[in-house]
This record gives C-alpha cells, structure tokens and sequence, in this order.
C-alpha cells in the first residue's frame, strides 16, 4: 500500500515538476518525492520537519488550514510566510473521496508553478492540475479502502478485548481470519499491545490512524470498558508485530508516532495530585503469540499508560515490566486514599509530600534525598519530622514506612 502512494505521488511530482509530498488529514507524513537542485531554499524548515519527523506541527496545521483547506474541493495557492518557516509558496491539492477529506499533497512552487491557473469559480484549471487532481482522487480512495479496512480490523480488535474469557476463542478466530485476509497474517507471530492514553475520540471523521511498520490495527476504547481504564481515560489500543516477543522495538516506533498525534492526550484533564505529568502517554504489554492473550497484553499496556502519567520519571512511553510497584498498584481497585496521608495530599502539604515519597525511593538514605531534592540534611530532618506528626506515622518503622509509600505511589493513580 506504500507504495501505491509513493508512486502516485511521483506521478504528481512528474506532471507539475514540483517536489510533492503526500500527508493524512492529520498531518502525519504518508509519502514525499524528491526535489532536484542547488537551492537549499526548497527545503524549507516545515517541510524538512515533516519529512524528518513524519509529521507537522500543531502550529504548521493550524497556519495550513488558516487557508482553508480542510473545505477545499480544487487546488489552492498558500503564499510564503518566512516568519513561519515556510520559505516557498505552495500549491495544495485536496485528496478527498465521496466528499470526505482524507489528505493532502503539497507542491513547493520554485516558480514555475506561480502561473499555473488551479481552477475555481467557473475557470477550468491548467491541465497539469486537472491531471494531478485526478491522481489525488485516486490516492483519496485508496486512504478511503485503507480507512475501511482498518476500520473492521479495529472493531474486530475492540471485540476481543472486551469479550469475557469464555467468548475469546471465538473473537480471536474472528480478528485472525480478517488479518489474514487483509494484512497476510499468520498464527504465532509474535504480537504486543500498545495503550496510549489518553486518546480523544470526539471526531469521528478523523482521519486513519497512519500506516506504520508493524501496526496490523488499532481501537479507541472508552472510559470505564475495562478495569482501571477509568482512570485513564478514553485510550487507543494499537496491535503490534513484533520479531519476537523479547524485542519491543516495534512497539516502541509505534508508540512514539502515535503521541504525536493531535489525538493523542486531547482527553486529558489536570489532575488533583500535585506531580501529575503531561497530558499524553503509551504503554506497552509484554509479547505474546496468541490472540487470546491479547486481553492481557492490552490490561498491561494500560496500566503502564497509567504509571506513565503518575510518574514522570518512567517518560511518555514505558514498558509494563518496567513500571515496578505499579505493577501491584495498577492492578487493584480505584479506593480513597488512605486517611493517614490525606494531609499530605493538599496543595499546602504538597512539597512535604514530595520529600517523603522522595526518601522512601531513596531507600531511607538522608544523603541520597537531601542531594535529590537539592537540600540540607537538617532541612530534610525538618520536613519528614512535619510528616510524622500530619500522619502519624513513625519513618522508623518499616510497616510505616511501607504504608506511607504505597499510599503515595497510589494516590498518583
């Protein structure tokens, strides 16, 4: 399928004689052609982080579509601006199919293409851009067959993560018979999870997720389907193979084009807890060679999302056999916090609460915490003395101390 797009593409690129680049609704880099000449001009900064980064900026779309484009059914000239780093003109070709925008191919105007006449109200367009706009069509409708078939797998992806243990052999064979028959699946390939988290899934029309190496499909699941996704929020779930179920790489492609989309922590919302991180993150679950075990997978993904959120010293993206006590944490049932440090928890107490989750981490050790928290030893004596008395808990006592951290690990939850 990519390289239907890339030869399209070029067709395009042959017929204006203008470096072309293709893009999804969401900005996401599809194909690029290359341009000839000396001119490092026409490498412009926006379209060099495109091509580097296989997406646009929220910045650059919002400026793009400033112009109208997301409504445009002809071809349309955007003016330079270098103040956005965009150093050229360029000519955007809508691709859409039965009146649905699924994308858009960009020519960078070198100058010869300043004369071409586009078309629009009552003027036939040059017919150079007539021919282009027909293979945008083209390329629009096979976006169109890629987005229904990702569609089905994603509902078929859905199923099984959400069907009761006695219903998944039924739902596996269902997700393995439509991998097959789309993607050339084959039983026992290794396969993972990923969860990003969380995942806005207001728009409807939005457009296919991207096709990435090794992503066979993905779903959007809401809050609350199943345990502790509530916390997380409405997330995505995204089928990956991998080349075995030790090495994760793939995964971890997958995961990090994902949070770059606009999509991705669109959901999320400030916490109460005082050390909640950005707004988006991706787990991954362990590998696996079963559709069956793709429930658990998913499970471990999400909870991994969820440590990811809670403690911004694991990053955006972490592995479920990475995330230590959340492990534990992740899997037990949403409860109040425990009354002992519930003082702890208020905005005033705030930074006490940072030093003693900080000195349990380190183990107890005063030298570690005070030289983490960048403090004198006496000024840390101080505030875990503040502790003991809002909590009433004695940091001598090893049941005490595990009490106090555990709380505070799932309080980030």
């Amino acid at each position: 399928m990519r390289g239907d797009y890339q030869q399209l593409v070029d067709e395009i690129s042959a017929a204006l004689g203008a470096p072309a680049t293709l893009e999804d609704r969401d900005f996401g880099l599809i194909a690029f052609g290359a341009h000839e000449g000396e001119d490092d001009e026409v490498m412009d900064p926006v379209r060099t982080r495109s091509i580097l980064q296989r997406r646009s900026s929220a910045a650059v779309r919002a400026w793009f579509e400033a112009f109208g484009i997301a409504r445009a059914t002809t071809a349309l000239r955007i003016p330079p601006d270098p103040a956005a780093g965009v150093f050229r003109g360029r000519i955007c070709l809508p691709v859409r199919h039965q009146g649905i925008a699924h994308g858009y191919v960009w020519l960078l105007d070198d100058g010869h293409l300043s004369d071409l006449a586009l078309g629009g109200h009552g003027t036939p367009p040059d017919p150079r851009i007539a021919q282009a706009m027909e293979t945008a069509a083209r390329i629009g409708a096979l976006l169109a067959a890629e987005s229904r078939a990702g569609t089905e797998l994603g509902d078929l992806l859905r199923e099984l993560l959400l069907t009761e243990p006695a219903g998944r052999l039924a739902a596996a064979a269902a997700l393995r018979d439509a991998l097959r028959d789309t993607l050339r699946f084959t039983s026992g390939v290794p396969l993972t999870v990923v969860a990003v988290a969380p995942w806005d899934t207001s728009d409807t029309g939005a457009a296919p997720l991207p096709s990435l190496p090794g992503l066979l499909a993905a779903c959007a699941l809401r809050a609350g389907d199943l345990p502790g996704s509530a916390a997380a929020g409405p997330a995505l779930a995204a089928l990956v193979r991998l080349r075995s179920t030790g090495a994760l790489t793939p995964a971890h492609t997958v995961a990090e084009h994902l949070l770059r989309s606009p999509r991705a922590g669109a959901a999320a919302a400030a916490g109460p807890h005082p050390a909640r991180p950005g707004p988006g993150a991706a787990g991954i679950g362990i590998g696996v060679r079963e559709l069956t075990d793709l429930p658990a997978a998913w499970r471990e993904a999400l909870d991994a999302a969820r440590a990811a959120r809670a403690e911004p010293r694991l990053g955006p993206i972490v592995q479920w056999d990475a995330i230590g006590s959340y492990r534990m944490l992740t899997a037990l049932p949403a409860t109040d916090p425990d009354p002992a440090i519930g003082p702890l928890l208020t905005p005033a107490h705030a930074e006490l609460a940072r030093t003693a989750e900080v000195f349990l981490d380190c183990a107890g050790q005063a030298g570690r915490t005070a030289q983490a928290l960048g403090i004198h030893r006496q000024t840390l004596y101080y505030r875990l003395g503040r502790v003991e008395k809002l909590t009433g808990l004695d940091l001598d006592d090893g049941e005490h101390r595990l009490l106090l951290h555990m709380a505070l690990k799932a309080a980030r939850l």
